[in-house]
């Protein structure tokens, strides 16, 4: 296996790999990591598909990427979905998979023309004082001294970073900057969080700085991520044989470690490289798990068990059996309420969950991983989201006041989430293009809300948000968009239906963690084995993306398999000068290098330091970036969405009016502008005693933030 770049890689097809059709694949799982394997197995392995066997506890394939209307609940999404130009491993696949809505385009056609024709971005990224534009305005907001700690922590090494903390580099500077807002609720960091995961992000994104603070820097599908993502890649392995077992766990996977025998030795490097990453792969910018041994590792058996007929069995292995181990996982022990019931917290590990397995496996070889630096404490790695549904148009003007946009048509509405900077649960809340299912009525909409501190009690229901039930975290909700105080209840109770979800785990791949703490895809010395997923070990790549998951499926086929075809690198843009001189300009929200530092004496010299490369490139490229400020080369590198000719305004109101439209399609017997009179802007602070004992007195201010760092 070896990393590539470039078309010529990318657009060829590897011959079959010698005997494949005399080996067989047992994949546990059905997240994208697992399906991705599938995958590859069937494309670029030629594998038959009958040899293809994929276990899944559940009853639906997915793992994290869900959506599903549940019977007597409603809808419900545990998460989303963002999306970059740059997952090449994604795009890969998707380029072969047909389309949801026509197979006769294929899933990344139908995406690509989505996004090109209505291209996202968020009007309003934050509020305050419920409902009202928080006017964070496109802008970082960062001083000096923060741009400083975020270098800092930028050129660290990860070796320096291994178990430290966000906080151990930044301090209040950042983390009161609307920077830190924008990343904390768009990537779900915590405070305490890992600063080598945080260091990877910068890393990884650094090409998307300028289009953090309105999303335009993202896309988004069309419908929930199991019927865009899950669903089209599961029909397609159905269409090419591969074996689905449904609601059968995998308890265990045993193995035997030689003493003496010394496993396959692998190359990473490969005659067809380009010169950059082979010298990355012969001198160690990408290190191996340090708790490696060559020694011969085999996997022998795995133990299954039929959850419908509660039957357990053995499954022996030869070494032309390959396995895909997806170790961990972030939704294990999921709880949902309902609109009456709380979501509750049991972070018990179940029997056959992926860290049941994980933990069973680690056991066996220190190179297998250590699954308990990520669980040992699910209090902080749980988070809470929660799937609200509005059942007619009383809620929709509130959300269209808030937004710019109405959320019907099928097209972009939030634009990505909507923070509400003073909510003591540090709550955010997204509309992505409606329906969000493919069978939901025309005149609903599912909003879908998460809080990073759900152990504050709310500003409105006093309570934590893990005790709240549905409809008490609709009117935290609503209240934080400005509701009436008098019609909260009201339209919670009568006219939303939120199911809330709590997942103790879903952070957990943020811990503070070292190299070694997650097992390589294939380990050295394995034989037949890999672990794929979001704790399997990736270098360069960041976890909680798409792309991620996908990436350790591709690799661990290539390297098992021996496709001789190029994994294609991560997106190459932290070697990229032009990407880290656009990011050090927008990250000042445009201003020029030059005005960097406390007074106009350094201001001076870095213009003079930077004045020496005239008569070069590099001076071309500082003007070209805005690095430098010269009056006869202006140029505006403002963070945000930029019109032009190919998506104008005057597009963006066509698809504003195709909106409307529809929205009047689905509520042929309203009288529109008599509901949108009827909306009456709430006051910053609450003028009403909220209904119930658990809610506060009168005399109590609510809009006082209660968030802890």
């Amino acid at each position: 296996m070896y990393y590539s770049a470039g078309n010529f890689e990318a657009f060829a097809h590897p011959r079959k790999p010698e005997g494949i059709e005399n080996k067989s694949a047992y994949i546990i799982g059905t997240g994208l990591a697992a399906l991705t394997s599938a995958f590859y197995l069937v494309r670029d392995a030629q594998m038959p598909g009958r040899n293809i066997h994929v276990f899944e506890k559940d009853v639906l394939p997915g793992g994290a990427l869900d959506g599903a209307f549940i019977k007597g609940e409603g809808y419900v999404m545990r998460g989303g979905r963002e999306m970059d130009n740059h997952f090449e491993v994604m795009w890969d696949v998707y380029r072969d998979v047909p389309s949801i809505e026509d197979e006769n385009v294929s899933m990344l056609d139908y995406y690509y023309w989505l996004n090109k024709e209505d291209p996202n971005y968020s009007k309003c990224r934050a509020t305050k004082g419920r409902g009202q534009d928080a006017h964070t305005d496109r802008k970082f907001g960062l001083s000096d001294k923060a741009v400083m700690e975020i270098l800092k922590l930028y050129l660290a090494t990860e070796e320096e970073l291994a178990n430290k903390k966000i906080t151990d580099y930044f301090d209040d500077e950042v983390l009161d900057s609307n920077f830190w807002l924008y990343w904390r609720t768009m990537f779900a960091f915590e405070n305490w969080q890992s600063a080598l995961e945080m260091h990877r992000y910068i890393h990884r994104f650094i090409h998307h700085i300028g289009g953090l603070p309105d999303f335009s820097a993202l896309r988004f599908t069309r419908y929930n991520q199991y019927e865009s993502m899950i669903l089209p890649l599961v029909n397609y392995l159905k269409a090419h044989g591969v074996q689905f077992h449904m609601q059968t766990s995998v308890d265990d996977v045993t193995f035997e470690v030689s003493e003496h025998k010394m496993g396959p030795k692998r190359e990473y490097t490969h005659v067809a490289m380009d010169e950059i990453m082979r010298a990355q792969a012969e001198n160690g910018a990408f290190p191996r798990n340090p708790y490696s041994t060559p020694n011969k590792k085999v996997a022998k058996t795995l133990v299954i068990t039929d959850l419908k007929n509660n039957e357990t069995k053995t499954i022996e292995l030869s070494e032309n059996d390959f396995v895909f181990i997806t170790n961990g996982g972030l939704v294990e022990s999921t709880t949902e309420g309902n609109q009456n019931t709380p979501a509750g917290f049991n972070p018990a590990l179940k029997k056959g969950s992926g860290w049941d397995t994980w933990n069973h496996i680690a056991a066996v070889d220190p190179s297998f991983g250590h699954p308990q630096k990520f669980i040992y404490d699910p209090n902080l790695t749980k988070w809470m989201s929660a799937t609200a549904t509005t059942l007619d148009d009383e809620i929709i003007p509130y959300i269209e006041k808030i937004t710019g946009r109405s959320p019907f048509g099928g097209h972009t509405v939030t634009g990505g989430i909507v923070s509400v900077k003073d909510s003591n649960w540090l709550m955010s809340w997204t509309i992505n293009r409606q329906q969000q299912f493919r069978d939901q009525p025309a005149d609903q909409i599912s909003v879908w809300i998460d809080a990073l501190l759900p152990d504050n009690p709310g500003n409105y229901i006093r309570k934590k948000m893990q005790d709240c039930t549905g409809e008490e975290i609709c009117e935290e909700w609503l209240y934080h968009m400005g509701v009436p105080t008098d019609r909260i209840h009201e339209l919670a109770s009568n006219h939303c239906n939120t199911i809330p979800v709590m997942m103790p785990y879903v952070d957990a791949f943020f811990m503070p963690r070292e190299l070694g703490d997650r097992p390589d895809v294939v380990p050295d010395g394995a034989v037949n084995f890999a672990f794929i997923g979001q704790f399997a070990e990736e270098p360069r790549d960041t976890i909680f993306t798409t792309e991620y998951s996908m990436r350790t499926g591709m690799e661990a086929v290539y390297t098992l398999c021996d496709v001789d075809r190029g994994v294609p690198e991560v997106w190459n843009s932290e070697y990229d000068v032009r990407d880290m001189l656009n990011a050090a300009v927008k990250l000042r929200d445009g201003e020029p290098l030059t005005t960097f530092g406390r007074n106009g004496l350094e201001h001076k010299a870095i213009e003079i330091a930077l004045n020496r490369t005239k008569g070069t490139y590099i001076y071309e490229m500082l003007k070209t970036f805005g690095a430098i400020s010269n009056p006869d080369h202006p140029v505006d590198m403002k963070p945000g969405m930029r019109f032009d000719a190919s998506f104008s305004e005057a597009d963006e109101a066509r698809l504003m009016q195709h909106a409307k439209d529809a929205e009047a399609a689905a509520f042929p017997n309203r009288q529109a502008d008599a509901a949108a009179a009827a909306i009456t802007p709430a006051e910053a602070s609450v003028d009403a005693q909220p209904a119930g004992s658990d809610k506060p007195e009168p005399e109590e201010h609510l809009d006082k933030p209660e968030v802890t760092k």
